[in-house]
């Protein structure tokens, strides 16, 4: 089935693990008859009377991940370049024009200065996004326990939720960058407060071993609107600039998660969040 290098490299591994020891773990890229395939492979030796008798190990598929991170990480570059553009050419613009029209505001009366300055403010949140969107996309390696409840109500404590309710339903743990997290759940409550009013409730709490979910009892989004709502620029709430979700999107991804939305329990949108095989809750 495989090349003579390739057995090599296998044979290669296998005399590694015998002479550490202790368990190992290991990617490689095999070629196989229908072209190139990741593998991820974790051997571990039986000893007895202070010998390795044999080797036990799993081995598993892991090309649709690889591929998209790879996939992840050229998006990457191109929004890495993108940003670059808007942080230099359009931001010192604009700080200069908010700077001259809040100048203007205090010299002068005119009924055009407030929508100026609301345009302004508009153009700086939509820079603001793009920025975070670049910087929050790249694949993340570093992990720590993250606890869902304090995950959660740091975030709820930070944006505007009116008089919005929050529910912790499961308090579980699990490995991730609590600091991109916070982006998520907090644009995940922003969405619910902009689409399902100041009093809306928001559930939050884990499906499945692998999964967490975020709901609300709002209108909900459509199923023909599902496939669009991840989409940069898109937005249905008035003075939203369209990137909340799929900054949402790209932290989940740069996990190695999946994300999907759906209908919530009570009718309203409901955003989940699959994690890897890695990721089992706690």
């Amino acid at each position: 089935m495989f090349g003579e290098e390739q057995g090599a490299g296998l044979e290669a591994n296998y005399h590694r693990c015998v002479s550490a020891g202790t368990p190992i773990s290991y990617e490689e890229e095999l070629l196989v008859d229908e072209g190139a395939r990741f593998w991820q492979t974790k051997l571990a030796p039986v000893i007895s009377d202070g010998d390795v008798t044999r080797l036990v190990g799993v081995t598993r598929n892991v090309t649709d991940r690889v591929e998209r991170e790879r996939k992840l990480r050229q998006q990457n570059q191109r929004l890495d370049e993108f940003a670059s553009v808007i942080s230099h050419d359009l931001r010192n613009p604009l700080n200069v024009a908010q700077g001259r029209a809040t100048l203007l505001a205090e010299e002068a009366e005119s009924d055009h200065l407030e929508p100026l300055l609301n345009a302004l403010d508009r153009m700086e949140a939509i820079v603001e996004d793009t920025l975070t969107l670049a910087r929050q996309g790249d694949t993340i390696t570093d992990t720590e326990p993250v606890s869902l409840t304090d995950l959660v109500g740091k975030c709820w404590a930070t944006v505007d939720t009116g008089d919005a309710t929050i529910e912790i339903v499961d308090d579980v743990t699990f490995e991730g960058d609590p600091d991109r997290l916070r982006h998520v759940f907090e644009n995940l409550f922003r969405n619910a407060v902009e689409h399902g009013g100041s009093d809306v409730t928001v559930r939050v709490g884990s499906h499945g071993e692998q999964g967490i979910y975020v709901e609300d009892d709002g209108p909900g989004i459509p199923a023909d609107e599902r496939e669009w709502v991840f989409e940069a620029g898109h937005s249905s709430a008035k003075g939203g600039t369209g990137f909340g979700l799929t900054i949402v999107k790209r932290i989940v991804e740069a996990h190695g998660w999946e994300l999907a939305v759906t209908d919530g329990t009570a009718g309203g949108a409901r955003f989940e969040i699959e994690m890897s095989e890695d990721g089992e809750l706690s």
